[in-house]
């Protein structure tokens, strides 16, 4: 398999009025999904999200958590049936992805993707529907305007989720032994960098990820308190016997190519080595929560991570072995050389290489590098201390979503980073899915029938035929199935709804 497997990333955007700084969140947040989807004839009725299948509070532990006693935030099955509440907006656009509003924050969730630069591709999709919403709605001042980041460095901290598919049968408690150490040092490569340490940033210095100051456990269900380095979440979106979604709440937001690239790829690479049992090296890490936080407190990468064995090793170290655990795996089974697996591979010798001779040559591939060497240029020119005030402004406005505004963005038009994809493939991704998922037919569907789109849902469709009583719901439990060399011929050539459900019921003899 190598590194590639059904995937996908999460993204909550930080979201602000600047003239009207006390307006609802919820509410601003329901205006970017509306704006978007009524300027694509998408409908923002809360009624096209189907909740039928979802289970949020079954956990990976074998058990699931009363609704007496969960968090509100972790009922995100339920809704309040009014389809005009702004606050509810929840939408599925054409590329397969949603489009919706979680909490106060507006949340894109990519289609389904089976590799680590089509994740990266339709990741970078939801920054331009973003930017484009902005855009629609600066023209009713004073305007609402979004931030590609984790913390609005206040104390309040919104997620950017991984999930990826894994087989059933690996026993959950192996993914928390092996993964764990893996997460506590992965954000010397990904993480996004901010200004100021602890939740409420309010001790002065800077970090190299975004959300470890955040994470309170090692392991459990919450996503928005006690969060866990390994969440438990067993709400697989696909047949429940054969697979689980390992939900993955501990990434950043990312703007470099090269960092979103490694974080789903090298992921990717580990769950497979878990998966075949493969890990030949016990790297339990000792106080894995104070280690992470340690490491994201310490630019210079010089913190030493304590293994249960005793080993002390610098996360660029443990990170190596990783890497090298990987690549005796690949060439035993020979999948080294697949292209999207040699391309993560490749870069991730290379970022690592970086980061343990002078972090600061890794600036045009990795995130927090990038943002610290404009920070200390600033620091420098200005003689700022680093609880300057001005310095949490220009961490903030990095992540600004507008193309002429934020300062990735204007840095990236000048040739600053590494680009892996190109304008015109996010482009092409911003309304067209994956042509390799289910994400294909969910797309198309809303493209071709929109109008008789009812709902959906990563796991179904709900179609109305027009001049028939019932609803039809087609399942969709195999997300390798539904897609264009499967059912692409079938859709381009349904006239309408109806011949569309008799070409996929085979029923062709009432045509």
């Amino acid at each position: 398999m190598g590194v590639q497997r059904v995937m996908g990333i999460e993204t909550e955007y930080g979201i602000s009025m600047p003239k009207a700084p006390h307006a609802n969140p919820m509410v601003l947040s329901g205006q970017v999904v509306t704006a978007y989807a009524q300027a694509q004839g998408v409908r923002a009725a809360r009624a096209s999200w189907d909740y039928a299948d979802e289970a949020p509070l079954r956990d990976a532990r074998g058990f699931d958590i009363s609704r007496r006693v969960a968090h509100p935030s972790q009922l995100t099955d339920e809704w309040g049936g009014d389809t005009d509440d702004p606050t509810l907006a929840n939408v599925v656009l054409t590329n397969g992805a949603r489009l919706y509003v979680d909490h106060a924050h507006p949340e894109y969730s990519s289609p389904e993707v089976t590799t680590p630069r089509a994740g990266l591709i339709w990741d970078r999709a939801g920054e331009a529907i973003m930017a484009d919403a902005v855009a629609r709605l600066a023209a009713s001042p004073p305007g609402v305007n979004l931030y590609k980041n984790n913390t609005d460095g206040k104390g309040a901290s919104y997620g950017t989720h991984e999930n990826y598919l894994m087989r059933r049968s690996t026993p959950f408690a192996e993914i928390v032994r092996h993964l764990t150490p893996f997460f506590v040092a992965r954000q010397v490569m990904c993480g996004s960098g901010r200004v100021g340490l602890g939740v409420d940033s309010k001790r002065p210095g800077y970090q190299i990820a975004q959300r470890s100051d955040f994470f309170e456990v090692e392991v459990g269900l919450e996503t928005t308190l006690k969060r866990p380095i390994i969440n438990t979440r067993d709400e697989p979106h696909s047949v429940a016997d054969k697979y689980r979604r390992l939900h993955v709440i501990i990434g950043d937001a990312n703007h470099c190519d090269v960092a979103g690239l490694l974080k789903l790829g090298t992921t990717s690479l580990v769950l497979e080595l878990i998966e075949a049992g493969a890990m030949t090296d016990n790297l339990s890490v000792r106080n894995p929560v104070a280690t992470l936080q340690a490491i994201s407190h310490d630019p210079s990468l010089t913190t030493l991570i304590e293994l249960h064995d005793g080993r002390k090793l610098t996360a660029v170290q443990l990170l190596w072995r990783y890497h090298d655990l990987c690549h005796a795996r690949l060439e035993a089974t020979g999948e080294g050389s697949e292209r999207h697996t040699a391309e993560v591979m490749r870069w991730w010798a290379d970022v690592l290489a970086k980061l343990e001779s002078d972090p600061m040559s890794a600036a045009r591939e990795v995130d927090w590098v990038a943002k610290l060497q404009l920070l200390q240029a600033y620091r420098e020119r200005d003689a700022m201390e680093w609880n300057d005030p001005r310095l949490k402004a220009i961490d903030i406005q990095w992540s600004d979503v507008r193309p002429d505004k934020g300062i990735f963005n204007k840095l990236r038009a000048g040739g600053r980073f590494t680009d892996l994809v190109s304008e015109d493939e996010v482009a092409s991704a911003v309304t067209r899915p994956p042509e390799d998922t289910r994400a294909y037919f969910r797309g198309r569907c809303l493209e071709r029938f929109g109008d008789d789109v009812v709902a959906a849902s990563w796991d179904s469709i709900i179609l109305e035929v027009p001049g028939r009583r019932t609803l039809h719901r087609i399942p969709m439990m195999e997300p390798l199935r539904g897609t264009r060399e499967a059912v692409g011929d079938i859709i381009d050539a349904s006239p309408d709804v109806a011949a569309l459900l008799e070409w996929l019921t085979g029923d062709l003899d009432r045509r």
